[in-house]
Formats: structure tokens, sequence, C-alpha cells
């Protein structure tokens, strides 16, 4: 049968069905209850078998929701075979989230590879469509598996389609999804649809139930059945959900009893098993139950049977019955279906809840049980959802307020404010212990890097930590991490500052400890700085450490100014992050890559680093961190002269970053506004926004990042007529360089004494800038050679200038600072010496992205290998390198070695 008043809809999904093999899709259908999601799903497995594809289907149900990966089971089962060919890492993980081992899954990211690769390689042979439905009753486990493919879903042969009731909120970005509502019928469409269901309805009925219906399809299709010629004259007045299920109900009491006990078990089920919904209906009535029982709710098309599963025939049927159940009749089903489930402990313990009226604490404590195992297969939202149950079956007090905290805190991993905002809600209203109270208000204020907290909070959170260290240390180390990041994050000032510094040195003896350091370093980065280096350098993890640790060591490095430090520690870190999938770990330690690359000149690691760490922080909803990398690939943006992408990117990041003062996002997105106007030569607005990152008043103000910044804002003073009016920032730096040996303010100390310096002075400042060691800071050695050439020509030296500018001009165009090289050439030219055009490399004929892949090829990595770096599938890399041969002239990997090496050797000459 046709589907009424969807042409549109459906026109659209057979174009994305027609487009699949050269570009995936993802699309959302959404709207109310009934109104026909479900049937356009069905339409379109239709056309897609049609035309050859491969259809995967799951289906979200409400009292399956708490099962982690319930959903992904019943959608690639058909593709279990291929796991065989999956390796050893990701075929445990799947394994575990199949159920078919106990093993950890240490993270969704590692299922959601698995699950992409299983498809892509069952796409090499069809296409496959994937079709969700009911997404709002999928279990959160598959909810992230999906919005993982959705994200990649572009370079696959497949086509994703969910479907959600009206509410629900998508994790995919507008730019990631395609959207599509589903309205009412129009009258002419109902009335055509009634007349197809119910021809011989009379006319006066037939105008009440099209005005019941309202349009939707299924109160269309459902009414008539139940209501036919008594239909109630009041019927419209009724909420269309309540109609629905009214007609439910209603069908259901004309069943035998036994067959209502059967359905009311199943609609408690977690399981559509029915051997199971047999045993458990004839614990739950004392008599036999069997197929002869079932048929009635069949005939009645209630349900329906496949194999040995029953499924509803609408949601809404389940629901409706749940709502007639009487709350005495619901605890005894639970209790019957807890009865035969002696193999499956932990779908026991979730029914033996639901059947319990009262506090029960072994109850309680085997739910906490079920609830740590759902984690350590990646159902962090099902372990939420147990231990708030195992509280509310608490018998005391401090255990109910442990299991509260401890849900609080799984939903912060999971990036749920509001939900944690509930929990602590809930635990604080008992008598909470002091170390109770101390994790309570560390997870209140632990969101957006705790910048929505009161300025107070970094010394607040000391004190707090100081506290309770004896009792918990590491709960205690936690806390004063937290005030730690709020140092770099806000600016809390120099006694909030020093009183972290006072609690980690205190409290942490060990002095090569990798908290120790970062706490340092966020803290304290000047005065700190050379015992972070010092120390960091003699760091010896042991065999095996998780990238934990590394990831603390690259951002301590970073602040304290040691940037192939940093960039050492993140490569060692984000080995072990990759192969555990821990993402939300992996984007900030990719980050410090990416911005030490970027001070030092790496361009093209920077590039690369820059939109991985930016898209990862993206994907696990980190949402300062994103903004971070935003301004970051600003900055990056600016130095190879891509104005519009300055001012897009940095919009973005400061839309982020105004509201909440986050410094480190404004600090660095002021710089790439400053860096866009100085390529330029609009030196006076480069001052501008320059100056501002010396300003203790201003919100881009940030302690560690504005040691970075002293030689762009000179060059830009000096070129603008404000000589003097750095000349104080330049004599506060010298003493900032008295306490820390950060490479680059050093480097840009020398280098800013010259260009501020009287003529007499300034040529042996300027050869002492360049006598210096700058081979780890080839940006800075170019920016002086320029700034020496320019001193020279304009003093009528130009033949001395020469070597200088020529110098400058090749080490930009090596490193890819465009607008730099260009400045170079100009001043060449005016010293009378011509100037060869720069050739352009790999870094402006591919995307950041294709950049990535083609440096992974060049390190003579499989696409299989590069896939599971950049958890994507091997036929997306394959695809990648299909289209970047071209673009880069070569036709093997062996070339692209040669284009790689020599970005390489651009950042060492």
């Amino acid at each position: 049968m046709d589907l009424i008043g969807r042409q549109g809809q459906l026109d659209l999904l057979a174009r994305l069905l027609a487009e699949s093999p050269h570009r995936g899709s993802a699309v959302l259908v959404h709207g109310p209850a009934g109104i026909g999601k479900t049937a356009l799903l069905a339409h379109t497995a239709g056309l897609a078998r049609a035309s050859g594809y491969r259809v995967l289907r799951t289906s979200g149900v409400e009292a399956e929701s708490d099962i982690p990966y319930a959903g992904l089971q019943l959608l690639l089962q058909p593709l279990a075979a291929g796991a065989a060919d999956l390796t050893a890492t990701h075929r445990r993980a799947w394994d575990a989230a199949m159920g078919h081992a106990e093993a950890e899954v240490a993270d969704v990211f590692l299922v959601g590879l698995a699950a992409l690769n299983l498809i892509s390689d069952a796409a090499a042979s069809a296409p496959v469509l994937l079709l969700a439905d009911d997404l709002q009753w999928l279990d959160d486990a598959t909810v992230s598996i999906l919005a993982f493919l959705a994200r990649r879903v572009r370079t696959e042969a497949m086509v994703m389609v969910g479907a959600a009731r009206e509410g629900y909120r998508s994790r995919l970005n507008p730019d990631e999804l395609i959207t599509v509502p589903l309205s009412p019928l129009s009258e002419e469409q109902a009335i055509v649809l009634l007349a197809d269901w119910a021809p011989d309805l009379p006319a006066a009925v037939r105008g009440r139930l099209l005005a019941a219906a309202a349009g939707n399809p299924l109160a269309l299709t459902e009414l008539p059945r139940t209501l036919g010629a008594s239909a109630d004259p009041h019927l419209a007045e009724i909420p269309l959900t309540e109609r629905l299920e009214r007609a439910f109900t209603d069908r259901l009491g004309t069943l035998p009893e036994v067959t209502r006990n059967l359905l009311q078990i199943a609609a408690l089920d977690d399981s559509s098993s029915l051997p199971e919904l047999y045993g458990a209906t004839r614990v739950f009535t004392g008599s036999a139950v069997g197929v002869a029982q079932l048929d009635p709710a069949v005939e009645a098309r209630l349900v329906e049977v496949d194999g040995t599963e029953l499924r509803f025939g609408h949601p809404l049927m389940r629901s409706a019955i749940q709502q007639e159940m009487a709350p005495p009749a619901r605890r005894a089903a639970h209790a019957a279906l807890a009865r035969v489930l002696d193999d499956q402990p932990d779908r026991q313990v979730r029914h033996r809840a639901a059947a319990t009226g009262e506090p029960d604490e072994s109850v309680a404590a085997a739910l906490q049980d079920a609830a740590r195992r759902a984690a350590r297969r990646g159902g962090i939202a099902e372990a939420v959802t147990a231990l708030e149950h195992a509280a509310t079956l608490s018998e005391d007090a401090g255990s109910r307020a442990d299991r509260l905290l401890l849900a609080a805190d799984f939903a912060a991993e999971l990036g749920r404010p509001d939900t944690v905002t509930r929990l602590l809600d809930r635990a604080q209203s008992e008598r909470l212990s002091r170390q109770q109270q101390a994790r309570a208000t560390w997870l209140r204020g632990g969101f957006d890097e705790g910048l929505h907290s009161h300025p107070s909070a970094a010394l607040s959170l000391t004190a707090l930590a100081e506290e309770i260290a004896v009792e918990d240390r590491a709960l205690a180390i936690r806390i004063l991490w937290s005030a730690a990041q709020l140092c770099f994050w806000s600016e809390p000032g120099p006694e909030a500052r020093g009183r972290v510094l006072e609690a980690v040195e205190r409290m942490v003896a060990e002095e090569l400890d990798p908290w120790r350091l970062a706490i340092c370093a966020y803290a304290a980065p000047i005065e700190r700085g050379a015992y972070v280096l010092e120390r960091a350098r003699d760091v010896v993890l042991p065999e095996g450490d998780d990238g934990r640790a590394y990831r603390m060591l690259s951002t301590a490095a970073l602040l304290a100014g040691g940037f192939p430090l940093a960039r050492a520690f993140s490569a060692a870190g984000g080995a072990g992050l990759r192969a555990q999938g821990r993402l939300g770990l992996l984007a900030r330690t990719v980050g410090a890559d990416a911005w030490s690359a970027l001070v030092v000149g790496d361009l093209g690691a920077a590039i690369a680093a820059t939109e991985e760490s930016r898209r990862l922080a993206r994907e696990t909803s980190q949402t300062m961190m994103y903004a971070l990398m935003t301004a970051t690939a600003a900055e990056l943006a600016a130095l190879r002269g891509e104005e519009d992408d300055v001012r897009a990117l940095a919009e973005a990041a400061e839309e982020i970053g105004l509201p909440v003062g986050a410094r480190p996002v404004l600090a660095t997105a002021a710089m790439a506004r400053g860096l866009a106007a100085l390529g330029q030569g609009r030196f006076d607005e480069a001052y501008g926004h320059f100056r501002r990152l010396h300003d203790p008043a201003d919100p881009a103000f940030q302690v560690a990042l504005r040691l970075t910044a002293l030689g762009y804002l000179v060059d830009a003073a000096t070129h603008c007529g404000r000589r003097e009016a750095v000349i104080p920032v330049i004599a506060e730096l010298e003493e900032v360089a008295q306490l820390t040996p950060a490479p680059v303010l050093h480097a840009d100390l020398r280098l800013a004494r010259a260009m501020v310096a009287q003529d007499a002075d300034a040529e042996p400042l300027f050869a002492a800038a360049l006598n210096a060691d700058l081979s780890a800071l080839p940006l800075v050695r170019a920016r002086t050679q320029l700034a020496f050439g320019e001193w020279l020509r304009r003093r009528r030296r130009s033949v001395e200038s020469r070597d200088h500018l020529r110098a400058a001009r090749d080490m930009f165009d090596a490193l890819g600072a465009i607008p730099w090289g260009e400045r170079a050439r100009r001043e060449l030219r005016a010293a009378g010496e011509t100037s060869r055009s720069r050739d352009p490399d790999a870094r402006d004929r591919l995307t950041a992205h294709e950049l990535q892949i083609v440096q992974l090829a060049a390190e003579g990595l499989t696409n299989r290998e590069i896939g599971q770096r950049l958890y994507l599938s091997h036929r997306t890399v394959s695809s990648h390198l299909h289209r970047i041969f071209p673009k880069l002239g070569v036709v093997s990997r062996a070339e692209l070695g040669r284009v790689v090496g020599a970005l390489r050797a651009s950042t060492v000459m």
C-alpha cells in the first residue's frame, strides 16, 4: 500500500539511497507518536532492498533502555561472522559489547570502530541501509555508537535513518545530520487513508474519527478498529495519545485473562523471548501458558510473533498495558520475571528491584554491583540509572548518599550537567559526611572546566582538598587538579595560585609525580617553569601506563614553555589513549601537540593535530576544549594567510569562550586576529589585538600563553610608531624571564631588545638574537631574519639586507607561513632583488584531515592501521588516499614519503 502524504520524504530518502555508493548520509525522522515514522522507515527499507542494499535494523524498547548495547546487538547480529576479521583489541571490545565475554569495554569508541569496520566491510559487496526506530528508547551505549557512525558516514557506502519522538535531542550537530520532520496529514490525505482502512464507516462516525485523529495516521488506522459505530462524541476532547492508549486497552479487555497476563509480562520484560515470557507468565498465573494462550492477542493484532520472539504492533500498546496495571500487579509481574532469570544476574536484579516496594539493602547492593559491571561494559548511562534506583532502596542515609554521588560521578563522565545537579541535590538532602560533601562540591563545579563557578572557586576547592587530604588523598588530589585547571582557564589571582601551589607541594611529596608537575605548571607556570621542565625530563613512567600521566606531562611542559618536550609526551601518551579508545583524553593530548607545533613553526603537524583535537573535542562534548582548538585553528589560518577562515573561526571560539571568560580561548583568538592583521601589514590593528594579551585587566590575558606573543607585539608596535608603549612590557617580561627558562620568551626578548634599540645598539643585538640556538624554533628564527633585514634596508644597507631577507623568505615558504613569506618578498623587491613565487605544497593542496592521513601513510602505516589511529574505517582511508594522490601529483606511497619528508625537513632548516 502506498504511504499517503509522505511522498516528499520518500523522494528525499530515495535520492540519498541513490547517492550512497559515493556519499553516505545520516537522517533523523522525528514527530509525535503514531505520525508514521515506523511506516516511513519500512518503506525506505523496501526502496533500499529494491536497489540492492543490505538492510540492518534495530528499534528502541523502553523496557530495554537500561541494557548496554541491547540495540546494537540487534542491529549488527547479521554481521557477526565478520567479527573474526577484526583486530584482537577490537574483537575483545566487540565480544564484550555483544555479551559474548565478560571483558571490560574500556571505551565506547573502541566498540564504535569495530562496528564501523564491520559495516564498511559489508558495504564493499552491497551498500548498507541502517535503520534505528524509537531512538528515544535505545540504550545510551547504542545511541553513542550510532552517533559515532553518523559522524563518519559521509565517506561510506551507507545511509543511516533514525526515527524519534518529538523532543528527542540528537547528539549530532546540525551540519552532521539531515532532519526530516513528519507533520499530521492534511484533511484530504486523512480522508483517503481512513477510506482505505475503514471503508464501511457511517458518515457521522467518520467525521468524528477524522476530528479525533487530527491527521495522525496511527489514530486513523487504529481508532476505527476499536470504536467503530459507537465512537464517543467527545473523543476529540481527549489528548491523542490517551485516545490511542484507550483504543489498545479496550481491545485488551476483550482477551482471555491468561492472555492479558501474558501481555502484561511482555510489556514489562526487557526481552522479547517467547520461552522467557511463557515461563514468567506461568509463575505469575500459576497456570499453563503457551501458543494457545498467545493466539488471541495475535488475532487482535496487538502483537506479532517473529520466530521465537514477540513484538508489540506499536510502542503505545506496551505503554498502555503498563499504565493500566495496578502497582501490586506490576511488582508481582517483575518478581515473576526475576524468578526465571537465574542465568542472567544483571537482568534479574533489575526485576528484583522493580518488584521491591520497600528499602532493601541486599537488593540495593546487588544493583550497585550490576551498575559497576554495566560501566565496565561501556554502559555508563545504565550505571547511573541502576545506582539511582539502588539509592532509593538503600536502608541507611550514608549508603544512599554514596550511591547518589557515584551516579553523579558517572553522569559527569557522560557530560550531563542537569542529571549531575539533580543527583547531587538528592544526595545533599541527606546528612553528608565531610568526605561526601567534598565530593559533591567538586562534582558540582566540574563542567566547562569549572568556569561557571564563583570567582573564588579555586581557593575554595583548594581548601576542600586540604581538608580531606588525610581522609582520602586520591580525591583530594583530584579536587586540587580542578583548582589548578581554573588557574589556566580563568584568572583567580596570585593568592589562589599560591594556595594551590603550596597545597600540592605539601600533599604530593614525590617530585617526579605527574600530578604534582601538572598542578604546579597550571598554578604557577612562571614560578615553577624551571622546576617542571627539569623534573619532567627525568620522569620514567611504568610500562603499560594508560596515557593519562603522559597527558598531564604534555600539558605541564607546554605551560612551562617546553614545547619540544610537550610534543614528545603527547606522542607517547597518544598511542595508549588511541589503543584504548579514550578519545576525550586524546583530544587534550593531541591539543597539546597542536599548540606546541604551532608555536615552534611545524605548521604541517599543527594543522593535522589541531583538526583532530578539535574533531575529538566536539565528539566527546568538551565544549571549552573545542573552543580552544577552534581558536588554535584560527591562529593557524592567520599564519597561512586565510583571512576569511580566521574571522569565522575566531568568532566561533569567542562565542563559546566570552560568556564564561575562558582566557586561553580568548587569548588564542586575539592572537589569531593579531597575526592576520600583522601578516597583511595592518600594524595598528595588529598592535591592538596583541596588546590585549599583556593587559591583566583584559579577559584575553593569560599568564602562560602571553609569553609566546611578545615578538609579535613588538613587531606591530615598531611599524606603527608605538615603540615607547611596549618598552614597559619588555621590561616586565625581562623580570619574568629571570624566573622561567621558557625558550620562546627568551628568543622573543632577544628579538624585542633589538627591534626597540637605538640604531647604535641594534645591530649587535640582532646579531646576538641570530647567534642564539634557534634550531628548535624555526619560526622565531625566520621572524628574526626578517626583522634584521627590514632594519638594514631602512638604513639604506640594501645589499646587506638581502641575505637576511632571502633567508627569511625561504624559511617562511618552507614553514608554510605564507603572508610572512610575501612580506619578505616585498622587502626584497624594495632592496632591489626580484623573488620567485612560492611553490604550493601539500599544506596548500590538502584539507587538514587529508594532511593527517598523508603523514601517517608516509610513515608506512597501512590503511587499516591509519583507520585505527584516526577512528575511521580502512575503506574511508582508502577513499581519502584515492583523492589525495591526484592532488599531490603522486602515484605511490613512496612518493608520498618524499612529499612529507620535504615538509618535515622545512621545520629544521
